[in-house]
Order: structure tokens, then C-alpha cells, then sequence
């Protein structure tokens, strides 16, 4: 069985597609581009396909990753076309690799966020990040299907600061926008976007007056520099990669 790994973006309107709506979304395209998909053993057998750590619903992403397992060998760029081509404008495969040995899973451990906050200045942001970054922990309450659950939002932040941009981000214009740019670890329970925000209203009162909007530009593994090694590279070599 021959295994290919993918890099798919979910961009405007189709961020708020859920995780298991993209499922559903992405069985129908393989069927529709013909690719000859491997099955599981069984009574029920599914398609062979396997996500890694999926964004949040309502979040924008540039790097989402799963894996499938082919019945055939197919050029990993032909698999690429044909996916893209099937998906809806704005679920994007931008990227296909023949998989190499390991985990896909085990070469994620951190996210890096770009959060813009309209109605908020920079200069207000700044201060809300300092007081967050000097916090040796920040409790916030979330509500999950267990009921509502407290976590710290500080620890698993690597990096939280204040983007100074000359352009208008996502063609806002004439209006205050700050921008935050974030690293997050991986952690049980997940530490999401929204429980950042939450944690700056707790030490710093910040309350944006319309909902920022959250873009995952990147995942995994984090260095001891801070940097994030794209997880798709240590199968690069003698790969085919598609494109936008």
C-alpha cells in the first residue's frame, strides 16, 4: 500500500466547515477524482485516511494535514490535481508527498497562529499582551461536551506578540486592526485561539468589538529556537509537491 500525505488550506466562507463536514466533503471528492483509496479489513471497511490535529470550526488554516493509503501507486502530484479539482473553492490541497517512515501525528507538537482583531489598536493589544506574557499562568473556563472546564492558557504559549504590518489585513481598510502572532504547544485539552483571547479579557479586560479572525499559518515540530519545522519536509526528497 502506497501512502500519501497532504497539506490542504480551508480559506473564506469554508473555514467554518467542521471537521467531520471536511470528511464527509473529502470521501465524496476521492470518489469523484477516481483515486484508487485502500480499505480496511472487516464487516465495515473505511477508507484509509488519517488526520492530524484539525482546526477548530470557524477557523481559517493554511496547514491542515492527513494521510491516505492507495491501492495503487499514483504520483503524488496527480493525486494532488485531482483532489483539489473535486474539493470546493476554499477546501485547497496545496501540497502532496509519498509518505516516509513514521507518524505523520508524531512531527506535529505546536501550531502557529496569525489572529486579527478589528476595532482593536495596536497599542491596546500590546499592553494586553504584556500583562498575559508576565502571567505565570492564566486560567480560563471553556465549554465542552462535558460541561464547562477550566485550563491555563499561558503555559503552552512558546510566543505571543504584536504584528507591525504596513498592509490591511484579510482587505480591511480605514479601520484599527491589530494583529496577533502566536505559537502554541500541543497540550491536553488543546489550548484553541479563542482561549488565548479569553485569557487576554481575564488579565487585561481586552474584548474585541467584532470577532477576530483566527488563520493557522503553520504546524510542527517546535525547535529549541522557536521555529517550526514543516512536517511534510523529511519526505520532500524524491517527492512530488504540487502547488497553490
Amino acid at each position: 500500500m502506497q501512502r500519501i500525505r497532504l497539506r490542504y488550506a480551508k480559506r473564506g466562507p469554508l473555514r467554518f466547515t467542521s471537521h467531520r463536514d471536511f470528511a464527509r466533503a473529502f470521501e465524496r471528492a476521492l470518489r469523484r477524482a477516481g483515486i484508487p483509496i485502500a480499505f480496511s479489513q472487516g464487516f465495515t471497511p473505511h477508507p484509509k485516511i488519517s488526520y492530524a490535529s484539525a482546526a477548530p470550526t470557524g477557523v481559517a488554516s493554511e496547514a491542515e494535514y492527513l494521510e491516505i493509503g492507495l491501492q495503487t501507486r499514483t504520483d503524488p502530484e496527480t493525486v494532488r490535481a485531482a483532489l483539489d479539482a473535486a474539493l470546493s473553492p476554499g477546501l485547497d490541497v496545496l501540497e502532496a508527498v509519498e509518505a516516509g517512515p513514521g507518524s505523520l501525528a508524531d512531527r506535529i507538537d505546536a501550531s502557529h497562529w496569525r489572529i486579527e482583531l478589528p476595532g482593536i489598536t495596536p497599542e491596546v493589544l500590546d499592553r494586553a499582551v504584556t500583562a498575559f506574557r508576565d502571567a505565570p499562568d492564566v486560567s480560563v473556563e471553556r465549554l465542552t461536551k462535558q460541561g464547562r472546564r477550566q485550563l491555563d492558557a499561558r503555559t503552552p504559549v512558546t510566543r505571543i506578540e504584536v504584528k507591525s504590518e504596513g498592509d490591511a489585513p484579510s482587505g480591511v481598510e480605514a479601520a484599527p486592526c491589530a494583529i496577533l502572532d502566536l505559537v502554541v504547544r500541543q497540550v491536553t485539552p488543546s489550548v484553541r485561539p479563542d482561549d488565548v483571547l479569553s485569557g487576554l479579557r481575564v488579565v487585561a479586560d481586552l474584548e474585541p468589538p467584532v470577532p477576530p479572525r483566527a488563520t493557522r499559518l503553520a504546524q510542527g515540530t517546535l525547535t529549541a529556537q522557536g521555529e517550526i519545522v514543516d512536517p511534510l519536509a523529511a519526505d520532500r526528497d524524491g517527492a512530488t509537491i504540487g502547488g497553490s
